[in-house]
């Protein structure tokens, strides 16, 4: 197998090899539907600018707190087959946002993956490199670095929390490497250790990927990584060796996969996790 297309089903790894990817109680899939979802819930959408790419965001909750959580979103949408990426990397159901919806904190916001949320016309200029290989490029990385900070700024908060799922954990944990500002940090079935994982599915290690278990830099105290004790996607053995190497804190969780049962249980998790921020 030639090593393009060895790398190409490691961008397919984190959603075609789980069932639940794609799960029932899907309601994402288009920005508009997000959109309107979010705003029953108190978000407002915003379309960020950052380094090349315009990425969505839903903001709750502005001037509200000195401290805002920022949600991240995974890979994005399944693939068709483990050697096609699919032709909109839109989420089906956006986990991240299940998540920021159920934490009670005053201010949270919600941040997609680059190439994520666009119109037909608009996604033709962002190549489906964006989704598969290069989603953790150094300048994948620095758009999502230059969203935060926006969000952060338009929020009025002087720091931020960052949680993210799936490759969205990957992305919080390099985020959180590479900023002064982060006072808390969890991820949930995270592939953190990039290079443990793609090794653990016989697959060709992502091209330009930044690997938050080799990367300088320093976690903030009391980093939280949890883990489905069942999923098959990231097993918490990848999870394990991230935490033994970069420390904080493995929360293997009985019961739990890739996709379920996060945002079910996410106000008791956040709670273990000692991040959970009530509204004043």
């Amino acid at each position: 197998m030639k090593g393009s297309t060895r790398a190409a089903l490691a961008g397919a790894a984190l959603c075609f090899l789980a069932a639940g990817c794609a799960g029932p109680d899907a309601f994402g899939g288009s920005r508009a539907s997000v959109e309107a979802w979010a705003a029953a819930r108190g978000f407002r959408a915003e379309t960020i600018q950052a380094n090349g790419f315009a990425l969505f965001a839903l903001l709750r909750g502005e001037g509200a707190a000195a401290i805002l959580t920022v949600y991240i979103e995974g890979d994005g949408a399944p693939w068709p087959s483990a050697f096609r990426p699919p032709r909109d990397p839109t989420p089906l159901r956006p986990l991240a946002l299940a998540l920021a919806a159920r934490d009670p904190a005053p201010a949270a916001a919600y941040l997609g993956r680059p190439c994520q949320y666009l119109d037909d016309e608009r996604r033709k200029g962002c190549d489906a490199a964006w989704w598969s290989g290069r989603r953790f490029s150094p300048e994948a990385v620095s758009a999502m670095d230059e969203a935060v900070t926006w969000l952060k700024a338009r929020a009025g908060a002087q720091r931020v929390r960052l949680i993210g799922h799936s490759g969205g954990g990957v992305i919080a944990a390099l985020l959180a490497m590479r900023r002064d500002d982060v006072a808390g940090l969890a991820t949930v079935a995270a592939p953190l250790s990039l290079g443990e994982w793609t090794a653990a599915h016989g697959l060709t290690p992502l091209e330009q990927a930044l690997d938050p278990l080799t990367r300088a830099g320093t976690l903030p105290a009391g980093a939280v990584h949890f883990a489905g004790a069942g999923d098959a996607v990231v097993p918490p053995s990848i999870v394990g060796a991230f935490v033994r190497r970069r420390g904080g804190r493995l929360e293997v969780i009985a019961g739990f996969d890739h996709d379920c049962c996060w945002a079910r249980d996410w106000p008791v998790l956040l709670q273990r996790a000692g991040l959970e921020e009530k509204a004043p």
